[in-house]
């Protein structure tokens, strides 16, 4: 028989949980009338954007008599395609919008961050005046200047050619004026570090300023770019023998043309935009990678 004595230094049993079958799953956020608005009002904006690109694509594949026609085409057609690209010289015209935009965004994207460096970083008498008399510039437009740029064109002897379609589209403040902006958030110290590794100027902006500068240069090779490609009144105004006509030229032709034949017109305008989505998927690709590997964070 147990004494009180040991009853009392008995160890008493420890309690054990056991988990309640009744577990309640957390519930689900409920999606916010703010955020339910702004996604349909983003579709609506979407589909609205879509709607005249969408008629386009189909409206270059059907037959011309169903190109106005609502809905998709009974049977899709490649005859529209074919008859631009052997009937009428459009690969000439892709050929020649090729030329220039690719030089233009090239030297200008040299030109541009070696006056943008300059700006930012040289000093010299008359430079914040000279940048100030360059940004003037951007509240000019292009009709504006039309008829002295053409003078000083003509004057040059550059008048239908290629070196007129190019050497006005390559100076542009816009290109300037960001990477100048960009250059001056680069770090002094790393172009310090350079100095003593004994790196002059030229050496500096080759080997420091232009990789650190591949995001921004990026981006602006696309903008320059698409914005060659979809040029027409410089050219409509420089330009008189046909074998120098560029896209949107060549586009403006068929409208006049083939005023009747719109699915030819629309097939025009889907290959002329091709090179513009390729391009900017790319660049798109480009900068966000420059943006991973250029060291500026």
């Amino acid at each position: 028989m147990p004494t009180p004595t040991d009853t009392e230094a008995r160890p008493k049993p420890l309690a054990v949980l056991r988990p309640s079958r009744g577990v309640v799953a957390p519930k689900r956020p409920r999606l916010k009338r703010s955020t339910l608005v702004r996604t349909v009002v983003a579709w609506a904006l979407a589909l609205i954007t879509m709607f005249p690109v969408v008629w386009l694509v189909l409206g270059a594949f059907k037959p011309a008599d169903q190109t106005f026609a609502p809905g998709l085409p009974t049977s899709f057609s490649l005859e529209s395609f074919r008859y631009v690209l052997t009937e009428v010289p459009f690969p000439q015209y892709l050929l020649n919008s090729a030329i220039v935009s690719v030089t233009v965004t090239v030297a200008a994207l040299l030109f541009h961050s070696m006056a943008a460096y300059a700006l930012a970083r040289l000093r010299f008498p008359g430079r914040d005046f000279s940048f100030a008399l360059m940004l003037s510039t951007m509240l000019v437009s292009l009709p504006v200047i039309l008829v002295p740029l053409f003078l000083i064109v003509k004057q040059l002897g550059l008048v239908d050619s290629f070196g007129g379609l190019i050497l006005p589209a390559i100076f542009n403040a816009f290109g300037i004026f960001l990477l100048r902006q960009y250059y001056l958030n680069i770090p002094k110290e790393l172009e310090e570090a350079a100095e003593l590794d004994g790196c002059g100027y030229p050496r500096l902006y080759w080997n420091v300023i232009l990789p650190l500068s591949r995001p921004i240069l990026a981006s602006l090779a696309v903008l320059f770019f698409l914005a060659n490609w979809n040029s027409f009144l410089w050219p409509l105004t420089i330009t008189r023998t046909p074998s120098l006509d560029v896209i949107q030229l060549g586009i403006s032709g068929l409208q006049g043309q083939y005023s009747g034949s719109w699915n030819i017109i629309l097939a025009g305008a889907v290959i002329a935009a091709i090179p513009t989505i390729i391009v900017f998927l790319l660049g798109q690709r480009w900068l966000i990678d420059s943006l991973k590997t250029s060291g500026m964070k």
